[in-house]
């Protein structure tokens, strides 16, 4: 019997960057309401694939990170009227995911200068949340969920927005809990150019890239690609990136790095040779040193 699925969806709301998405001089302009529409229907039929299934969407917001839905936990304010002629289970995702975006929306306000949104943040959220309901203790009362149900955990990162090289390392650190919880991190990167960090994430955790070439056919993507739980990923054809860009960004100054120098001894990277590393604050030989810089392109 085919096991219950969780998916976890993080979603990029950078203000900004689908400002820009739905501008009419891109070839495929894509605003985000129409976003929201598709993205809700390929919500709804996640939920409809399975009863047991769990989902969970998370809002990556300029400097931070909210939980917009949950199936196992619901506030007596996320419960809506009651109409004949839809079904409540999509009628409350639809209704509570809209409503929380629009209110974080109006919370921004307008601001000088946007900070960076908080994708790290919500991948962190995501990755405790399943945790929790994977390893539910004898105390957690707030999951109503049968703990017998053994999930089959993924993650779903929808992205606008450009690399931020601070934050590699916190992306890292995420990949590397995603491999201890053994769950898939699935990216979609919905407008702008490929990230680095996300091409990582997905490949280090058996997930799938995709780069949207025709954003009109958003749907069609997330449904093809991302619908299918891993259990059954393995007899069917979910595509995958060609190319894996591996670089890394440098501790030093945070930017993205061609080549790279590695502690001995914490394995920190830098982008030119420094006589203490900055970490664990080892002194390298002054040969070496030369030997590095000599060796320099």
């Amino acid at each position: 019997m085919e096991k219950a699925s969780h998916l976890s969806v993080i979603v990029d709301l950078s203000p900004t960057q689908w400002h820009l998405s739905a501008q009419t001089s891109n070839q495929y302009p894509l605003s985000i309401e129409t976003f929201l529409s598709q993205l809700l229907a390929f919500l709804n039929a996640h939920i409809a694939s399975k009863h047991e299934n769990s989902l969970v969407v998370f809002g990556a917001l300029p400097g931070k990170s909210v939980l917009l839905y949950s199936s196992t936990e619901l506030f007596s304010d996320d419960v809506p009227s009651l109409d004949a002629n839809s079904y409540l289970p999509f009628k409350l995702v639809d209704s509570t995911v809209i409503q929380r975006i629009m209110n974080e929306f109006d919370a921004i306000g307008e601001l000088e200068e946007e900070p960076p949104c908080a994708l790290v943040g919500a991948v962190t959220k995501a990755l405790c949340y399943i945790n929790r309901i994977t390893h539910p203790s004898s105390t957690t009362t707030s999951v109503a969920e049968d703990p017998s149900i053994v999930h089959d955990p993924r993650i779903l990162i929808l992205s606008v927005s450009p690399d931020l090289s601070s934050s590699y390392i916190p992306i890292m650190n995420a990949i590397f809990s995603a491999q201890k919880l053994a769950l898939t991190i699935d990216v979609c990167k919905v407008y702008g150019p490929d990230t680095v960090f996300l091409q990582q994430a997905a490949h280090l955790t058996n997930g799938s890239y995709i780069y949207l070439e025709r954003r009109d056919a958003l749907l069609q993507y997330l449904i093809m690609s991302f619908l299918s739980p891993t259990s059954i990923r393995k007899i069917l054809a979910v595509p995958k990136q060609d190319k894996i860009d591996f670089r890394a960004a440098c501790f030093c100054h945070k930017n993205i790095v061609d080549i790279g120098f590695v502690c001995s001894v914490c394995l920190s990277i830098f982008c030119q040779p420094l006589p203490v590393c900055s970490t664990c604050r080892t002194k390298f030989p002054i040969n070496t040193l030369k030997r590095l810089n000599a060796a320099r392109p």
